[in-house]
């Protein structure tokens, strides 16, 4: 197992300790108030549909705030420069407007638990047991990435043996999911996102102000790794050579199309916090209000991770004890005083463990309702299920500190979260687009899709790219043609598996495919009457223009 730099023991004192034992106490005792709130199992798994728009959004934004964004992104900086930003301004943006203004309508009217639920109502039963299982397979892995995460702080802070590190932390991760349900994840996740900024700013202010600046830092890295180190755009011609190992083609389709709306619009970590709002039009705003900050977050995971590379020009590489992962750490030793190095420890445990919630919460929602109660126990009066989901949500923990092993063999977490993406919601995301679009998509293509997309993405990456059929030149960019290659030979399969099998009768498409929806009275008088700045279309289009206009500085 990889484990961290015996030279980044952060040297923190009584100070910093305190800090981060209020932060425990203050998570804890959030997670025993939600409890009074929990009586049914829709309290346990959608917070009872109760929460503002306001909370939802935040709790979007955070749950996302996880190894992917703090570790994950700063080792992507570090080691393809800016460009980092296709992931946030091109790679989330567009598929969360998508989500709030498009998909949010279908999810909330359908009034389903989850998202493998949608599939069941639009397809039949063998696409939604498989996507259950797929998503509850991949919600596990990935939580154990952030746990996994969490581990190199604990490690960093106290020094224990990282085994001791991860289970020790996703003991406590259980303790405040299993008492409070979903709703003590996201006002959790809400304190989180603030933590986590007082965290990251002064690692990104401090870190700049030790290499001199943008303008120095942007002089250093050019000489070392090339002038397209610090574009986003630059070099990404089709034949260019470039840090990500990635063309326009493959970064726009791979990235910005399939991976990203396969992500933002599929991965129930991420729905279940807009499912848990109080009306279709907070669940819509949900992912629009989160788009804002998101845009900027970019700024505080990139630039630690530049000036990591800076500071140790061979960080990543065989002639360096240092991975790429190490980045954040490295800065937190190097450049934070105690008090604050409490701050930026109790923000990056924060990050990960709203990280580790937020796909342990959706996966004992997925395996509750969809797969257990659906298939296995059913018409159990509801307080069963109550029980059985903090049961499955212990095993769900306890499963993830198995995965976390394997997440400690890479290098850039980031990589490995992006191949696992490719796998799962790639193909979950080609699946619901069709289904959602096209009326004549029969009932058995959902489960083929699924079954295509998933093997076609699997057979590229590990036979095509790392049995060195077809040169790629990083994982990344292996990544991104996994999930082009998942997404249309799912949607192949889609195509010619309709013309051979029946479509599901028009009657009980209603409100499951786009244009057949119909708003209620409700709807259409709450949308008159909301203020301006409140309408989603406002909002979403906004976000697209604010995204935009960021990468002018950076694009060549």
């Amino acid at each position: 197992m990889q484990t961290l730099a015996e030279g980044l023991r952060l040297p923190t004192n009584g100070l910093d300790y305190a800090i981060l034992a209020i932060y425990f106490v203050v998570v804890l005792g959030i997670g025993f108030m939600a409890r009074a709130s929990v009586r049914t199992s829709l309290d346990f798994f959608l917070s009872g549909r109760s929460l503002p728009a306001w909370v939802t959004g935040l709790a979007f934004v955070a749950a996302n705030l996880g190894a992917t964004e703090i570790l994950g992104m700063a080792a992507t900086g570090a080691q393809y420069g800016v460009a980092v930003v296709h992931w946030y301004w091109i790679g989330a943006i567009p598929a969360m407007v998508f989500l709030g203004l498009v998909m949010m309508p279908f999810y909330y009217r359908s009034k389903v638990r989850s998202v493998p639920e949608f599939l069941l109502q639009r397809f039949d039963k063998s696409a939604h047991l498989l996507s259950s299982i797929l998503f509850a397979f991949a919600a596990i892995l990935i939580a154990g990435v952030n746990l996994y995460a969490l581990s190199i702080v604990v490690e960093a802070l106290l020094g224990w043996p990282q085994w001791v590190a991860i289970v020790v932390a996703g003991l406590f991760v259980l303790v405040y999911i299993t008492i409070g349900g979903l709703s003590s994840a996201i006002y959790n996740e809400v304190l989180q996102f603030f933590v986590i900024l007082a965290a990251l700013i002064p690692i990104t202010v401090l870190g700049l102000k030790r290499v001199g600046g943008w303008g120095a830092m942007s002089d250093q890295l050019t000489k070392q790794h090339g002038g397209d180190f610090m574009t986003a755009w630059g070099g990404t011609g089709i034949g260019d050579a470039n840090p990500l190992g990635a063309n326009w083609l493959t970064i726009i389709l791979g990235l910005g199309f399939v991976l990203s709306f396969g992500y933002w619009t599929t991965n129930f970590a991420e729905v279940q916090r807009a499912l848990s709002a109080k009306n279709l039009s907070a669940a819509k705003r949900t992912p629009l209000i989160a788009a804002f900050p998101k845009i900027f977050i970019v700024f505080a995971v990139m630039i630690p991770g530049l000036v990591a590379a800076v500071i140790v020009p061979q960080i990543g590489t065989p002639d360096s004890n240092l991975t790429y992962n190490d980045a954040i750490p490295l800065l937190m030793q190097e450049l934070l005083p105690n008090g604050v190095l409490g701050i930026a420890v109790t923000g990056l445990l924060a990050a990960f463990m709203a990280g580790m919630a937020a796909n342990v919460s959706s996966f004992n929602t997925v395996f509750t309702t969809d797969i257990w109660q659906r298939y296995v126990v059913k018409d159990k009066p509801d307080t069963y299920y109550l029980k059985f989901g903090r049961l499955i949500t212990a095993i769900g923990v306890l499963a993830s500190i198995g995965t976390a092993f394997i997440a400690a063999s890479f290098s850039n977490i980031m990589s490995y979260l992006q191949t696992l993406f490719s796998f799962f919601n790639v193909p979950m995301f080609v699946v619901f687009i069709i289904g959602m679009f096209w009326k004549r998509a029969s009932m058995k293509s959902g489960v083929w899709g699924l079954v295509a997309g998933t093997a076609a993405a699997m057979v590229n990456y590990f036979w095509i790219y790392k049995g060195g059929v077809i040169d790629i030149p990083s994982d990344q960019g292996a990544n991104f043609v996994s999930a082009i290659v998942g997404f249309v030979a799912g949607a192949v399969v889609m195509v010619v598996v309709t013309l051979f099998t029946a479509p599901k009768p028009e009657a009980e498409l209603a409100g499951l495919v786009y244009g057949t929806e119909s708003p209620s009275p409700d709807e259409a008088l709450e949308e008159a009457d909301r203020a301006w700045y409140r309408k989603p279309a406002l909002l979403g289009w906004g976000a697209i223009v604010l995204a935009a206009l960021c990468y002018v500085p950076y694009s060549f």
